[in-house]
């Protein structure tokens, strides 16, 4: 079916729906490269001996950053290595959940903006029946339903492969947030002076129930 046919048959919301679909694009793509050259690590063969100096680098992959940052607090004499495993994999977990609120919101709220534009195209047919006098035919309705219609199916088109991708990229994050949590634990425990006790409790992904619901 042509898409100027059904753009402008499905009246504003079908634009908005369109930017919506450009920005969800835009924001999966950006994720998936972001991903794709997040440097990866071995987490079982984590050598402290072998870690770069700057756990800041762009470099380095946030297991080996939360490595590094507890083994330089260690040699400073921090105690609670806990904690500072904790606030390094939050700052990367914030840097890989870059966006996916965004992309949660336009997940959730197009089904709304479509049902808006079904509720506003049988608005106007209702007008058309009463202008008309209740005598109408089908030809006459013709445009009140297409909006009505093409503005449901178009929410829902957006909004299905968006919430499949959310679910991806929040899986993907889930994956990074465990293997962070694992090197964090595995390298306090390798270090004098200090417990791993509390690092799965202190150290978690952080709430996604604001994404798909």
């Amino acid at each position: 079916m042509d898409v100027t046919l059904l753009m402008s048959k499905g009246g504003p919301v079908m634009w908005i729906l369109l930017g919506y679909s450009v920005i969800a694009m835009a924001i999966v793509v950006e994720r998936l490269i972001y991903f794709y050259l997040l440097p990866k690590v071995n987490r079982e063969s984590i050598n402290l001996n072998a870690l770069p100096d700057d756990q800041r680098s762009a470099r380095i992959s946030p297991e080996a950053a939360i490595a590094c940052g507890v083994k330089q607090a260690a040699e400073e004499g921090v105690m609670d290595l806990v904690n500072v495993a904790s606030r390094i994999g939050n700052e990367h977990l914030g840097k890989m959940e870059s966006g996916l609120r965004t992309l949660a919101w336009l997940g959730n709220t197009a089904p709304l903006l479509g049902l808006f534009g079904t509720i506003t195209g049988m608005i106007k047919a209702f007008q058309v029946i009463e202008l008309a006098g209740g005598k109408v035919d089908a030809q006459m309705l013709a445009a009140g339903i297409w909006e009505a219609m093409i503005t449901t199916g178009a929410g829902l088109a957006v909004a299905i492969p968006v919430l499949f991708l959310l679910h991806f990229l929040e899986g993907v994050v889930d994956g990074r947030a465990r293997s962070m949590q694992f090197v964090a634990s595995r390298v306090i425990e390798q270090l004098p002076h200090s417990t791993a006790s509390g690092v799965n409790s202190q150290f978690n992904h952080k709430d996604m129930s604001v994404h798909a619901i």
